[in-house]
């Protein structure tokens, strides 16, 4: 397990490395008439999460992640996509079903703002099992990532900046 867990994580840099930079297009391509840019946009808008927009872009969740929503998304910057080891990278790319199982890990439905996750224990995600949620020396943790900035709002959802890529089991 450890072993495909390390795979799945090294398989986002590749993802970044050969996905290719969309952010223009996406911004122009997929505005919304629902009161400003969604969760998308305002990641690439952004401009730290490069590496999470080309991962979504490759496993074709822009769509979805453009929708009505609401959404939670759990976003890791490019630095935590960065720290993961590069020899796993080819596995994931190589399985769209992995990759996106990894991605849709990292989204709750509905919009839970700070204020609410400091209150749970856990949260179901899209992908289907839950992320654990602690406080540990005053930061609230998603599955041992830290969160390291909150309520970012989008016209449908919110995005929280992690520090790292968590994954399913």
């Amino acid at each position: 397990m450890r072993n495909k867990l390390n795979s799945l994580l090294g398989a986002f840099g590749l993802v970044a490395i050969m996905a290719g930079t969309h952010a223009q297009a996406y911004q122009h391509d997929h505005d919304h008439d629902h009161g400003g840019p969604d969760i998308v946009d305002v990641a690439v808008e952004a401009g730290s999460f490069t590496t999470l927009v080309q991962a979504i872009e490759a496993a074709g969740l822009v769509e979805t992640l453009k929708g009505e929503g609401p959404f939670t998304v759990f976003a890791p910057t490019d630095e935590a996509f960065a720290a993961v080891p590069e020899d796993v990278l080819n596995d994931l790319l190589a399985d769209t079903e992995a990759l996106t199982a990894v991605l849709t890990y990292h989204v709750v439905p509905g919009k839970v703002m700070a204020a609410d996750v400091v209150e749970l224990e856990s949260a179901e995600t899209v992908q289907g099992q839950s992320v654990t949620i602690s406080t540990m020396y005053g930061n609230v943790m998603i599955d041992g990532a830290t969160v390291v900035q909150t309520d970012i709002e989008a016209s449908n959802g919110v995005i929280h900046v992690i520090d790292a890529v968590i994954m399913p089991e």
